[in-house]
């Protein structure tokens, strides 16, 4: 099973867990967060991001799923991925991050593309949902 890391600015990372916690009762041991705080120095998480990569990898790899293309978590994400067996999505959002955990024993390529369909597949407007499921029951 791939690791999965969030890397996110300040507590996001934190309250997607607890989302995942509530949605589905509990959080699979292969989800972590690195949260990065304004003052935090880059290099200094970055390092740690290689550690907890480290205790994640079980020998499938690890996803990285940063909060936002552009911002530090990405970039630090950026430098991750060069590691093997690591691969980054960014622009996390819920419905992705629980398809990716529901979705665990996939091989990462897999998980990779399963983060990105789920979250583009996720962001609809609303009242056009909500006229084509009202057009769908009657």
């Amino acid at each position: 099973m791939a690791g999965i890391l969030l890397v996110t600015h300040n507590g996001l990372g934190d309250s997607m867990v607890d989302c995942v916690r509530h949605v589905l009762g509990s959080v699979p041991s292969n989800l972590m967060v690195l949260a990065i705080h304004s003052r935090d120095d880059a290099q200094r998480k970055e390092e740690e991001g290689r550690a907890v990569i480290a205790h994640l990898d079980t020998g499938e790899g690890v996803l990285l799923l940063a909060d936002m293309f552009g911002a530090t978590p990405s970039n630090i994400c950026n430098r991750l991925c060069q590691l093997p067996k690591v691969a980054g999505v960014a622009g996390l959002n819920l419905p992705m991050l629980l398809r990716v955990v529901t979705h665990g024993s996939e091989p990462l390529d897999q998980l990779a593309r399963i983060a990105l369909e789920g979250g583009r597949e996720s962001i609809v407007p609303i009242n056009s949902a909500s006229k084509e499921k009202q057009n769908a029951a009657t």
